[in-house]
Formats: C-alpha cells, structure tokens, sequence
C-alpha cells in the first residue's frame, strides 16, 4: 500500500520554488495550512502566486508571506483585513487580480475535472470582464473563465490516513476540496494522522487519490471571534 507521509512541513514544501503558482485552502481563519505557510516563511521562497479565498490577517495565514515579500501576486476573492496587504497593493508592490467568490470555486473545480475552462455570467459587464471572451447562449452573455494552472495545493484537513484520504471539519471543508482536486502536486497537512481502514468510506471528503503528500502538523493555533461585553452596573 502506498504510504503517502512525509516527515513534516519542510520536507513536504522542499521542492516549493521561487516564482511557483501555489492554491491554499481555507476560509478566512478557519482551514488554513499553518503549518505549510510557516514552513514556506523559513525557507524564504519568493515571486509566488497565491490563489485563495482571502489574503490572511497581518500575522497569520498568507498574511505571513506578505510581511516578508514573499507574494508577488494575489488572486482572491476578498482582501480585507490586512493591513500590509493594503499597503502592498497601494503601493504597486503586489499585483492583485479580484475574482467573484462562485467564479474561483468553479476554476478550482475545473482544473480537478480537467477542463480547459468554463463560462459563467458573473462578472459580465464589469471590469472583470475586461479583456475576456464573452459568448451568448440562448440569449445571456456568459465570460470564459480559465481553469486555474497551479503547481502546488496546500491543503488543511482535520484528519487523514497515510494513503491520503481527508476529512475535513465543519467550516473547513471550503476550499480545501476543490483545491485539494486542482494542484499538480497537492500537500495536505492534517490534525489527527490514522492508518489505513479507520475511515468509513463514507465519511471521506477527499480520496486519496488526489493527495500526493500527507503530514501531522505539528500544532494549530484556534482563533475565534473575540465578544466584548459591558460591565455590570
């Protein structure tokens, strides 16, 4: 059977080079690849393209890589709350390519299924549609949209077996799935690492299949929302 497990982080980033086109999971603070992001910050590697949902916080995420030039392109669907992400676009230094949020999912997802592109009518008739193909079917425009080209997925699951399969966690099965699906090379860093056959087939979100290096990471910090209250009279 084949065993799919890595040593850690490092090892499993360690052919992650400068000027490479890498998907990450996750959903604003939830199913982020910590310990992969951390990892990538050690080594220093430049000049990449990061496609995810969103650009991370200040201090944690892909907000990491942003605080030490590590990003030369963002391509995201929501780039709030960060800070140095603002000052990077503002200031020319990050190129930023916007994309609606159903328009990103479905690229993902056609470069799992291994489609050149799809159409969607988002975006038509904004800026977004700015140099691209539109076509009309049965009387509705619709833009081409390519399928995304990423040599790396960097994937976070709440648990998985040795050969790959994930389970993913309530909010963090977002975009870990699709991407998972869509990277030449996908790297999924778990909580919890089981052998073979614990699983119930029914309750895998992604096989193994997909998967191609798989490692316990070390720790994972839980953010949440913080509630405020006012004091008693």
């Amino acid at each position: 059977m084949i065993n799919k497990v890595v040593a850690g982080a490092d090892e499993a980033i360690s052919d992650i080079k400068n000027g490479s086109t890498l998907m990450l999971g996750g959903f604003g603070l939830c199913g982020i690849p910590e310990n992969c992001i951390a990892a990538l910050v050690r080594k220093g590697v430049k000049d990449l393209t990061c496609i995810s949902n969103n650009a991370g916080v200040d201090d944690f995420g892909i907000g990491l890589m942003l605080q030490h030039r590590q990003v030369k392109k963002m391509i995201s669907s929501y780039v709030g709350e960060n800070a140095e992400f603002e000052r990077q676009l503002l200031s020319g230094e990050l190129e930023v390519e916007l994309i609606p949020q159903g328009t990103l999912a479905t690229r993902c997802m056609a470069a799992g299924y291994g489609m050149p592109a799809i159409f969607t009518p988002a975006g038509v008739g904004t800026e977004v549609a700015e140099g691209k193909e539109t076509r009309n079917f049965n009387g509705k425009d619709y833009l081409m949209e390519y399928a995304f080209d990423a040599d790396f997925a960097l994937v976070k699951a709440w648990k998985g077996d040795t050969t790959g399969n994930l389970i993913f966690r309530a909010t963090s099965r977002n975009f870990n799935p699709v991407m998972a699906m869509a990277g030449k090379i996908t790297i999924a860093e778990v909580e919890e690492l089981v052998e073979p056959g614990v699983f119930d087939p029914d309750h895998i979100h992604t096989p193994g299949v997909y998967v191609h290096r798989i490692f316990q990471g070390a720790s994972y910090e839980k953010r949440i929302e913080q509630r405020t209250v006012r004091p008693r009279n």
